[in-house]
């Protein structure tokens, strides 16, 4: 146990400071194989998570978005080809090597034109009060160290009227599920990162991290503690995935 405050680090308890550094850590090691990772790990259905998630954003040409914890750029793609060229999406993560990752894939994707990149604590988010009409975090909020602190933060970039969409695995609402899960997640996905990624522990912190993460309805009250409306949360896949909605009014 880490004297004086601590967190969640997988199973483990370790000062806030030290998760920060491990979490840096493990994602400066899985970068380069991250996107293919996602699509093994998951069978392609991570991109099927995200196009729900992009689906209730629903963002009008010209409007503002920010991505969260934004990785290699999925969600940012989506939501800049919603936004058109006259809108504005950021793309920002707390890892310079995700954020490099994510920024490749959008001048590749010819979309760098109407997205811009920022590094940036998901805690302490560098835009002013309503900046933003949509902001959206896909499979992030489980390794934030302070949740509330991010989940506070991106209410108040929030515009009034706007959406704060969080996609992230959850917990299995089918009882028969848990166990098939389990064993898929402590056998097969360190199993798969020492494999292909050449990095066991990171995909084993990775399981650990998901089973750590609020469930549902937890997460539901952090978010209106956080100051948001409307919260309401739909099941995917069983709830393997929730992606979770609320508003700032």
């Amino acid at each position: 146990m880490a004297a004086g405050p601590s967190t969640d680090f997988g199973y483990q308890r370790v000062s806030p400071e030290d998760k920060t550094r491990r979490v840096r850590g493990v994602f400066d090691s899985v970068a380069d194989r991250y996107d293919l990772m996602n699509d093994l790990m998951s069978a392609g259905a991570h991109r099927l998570w995200k196009r729900v998630a992009l689906a209730y954003a629903n963002l009008r040409p010209g409007q503002r978005a920010l991505d969260v914890a934004g990785g290699s750029g999925d969600l940012a793609a989506g939501l800049a080809r919603q936004v058109g060229s006259g809108g504005l999406v950021v793309l920002s993560d707390i890892n310079a090597a995700m954020l490099a990752r994510g920024r490749d894939r959008l001048i590749d994707a010819g979309l760098a034109a109407s997205v811009a990149c920022v590094q940036a604590n998901a805690e302490r988010l560098p835009f002013p009060d309503g900046s933003f009409d949509c902001i959206t975090i896909g499979f992030g909020l489980r390794n934030v160290t302070d949740k509330a602190a991010a989940l506070r933060s991106m209410h108040r970039a929030l515009r009034p009227g706007g959406q704060l969409l969080v996609l992230e695995f959850s917990h299995p609402t089918l009882p028969a599920l848990k166990p098939l899960y389990d064993t898929y997640s402590f056998r097969v996905l360190p199993l798969l990162g020492r494999l292909v990624a050449g990095d066991e522990a990171s995909y084993r912190y990775l399981a650990e991290s998901i089973r750590m993460h609020p469930d549902q309805e937890t997460l539901l009250a952090m978010m209106r503690d956080a100051g948001l409306e409307g919260c309401r949360y739909h099941n995917l896949s069983g709830g393997i995935v929730a992606l979770h909605r609320g508003y700032k009014y």
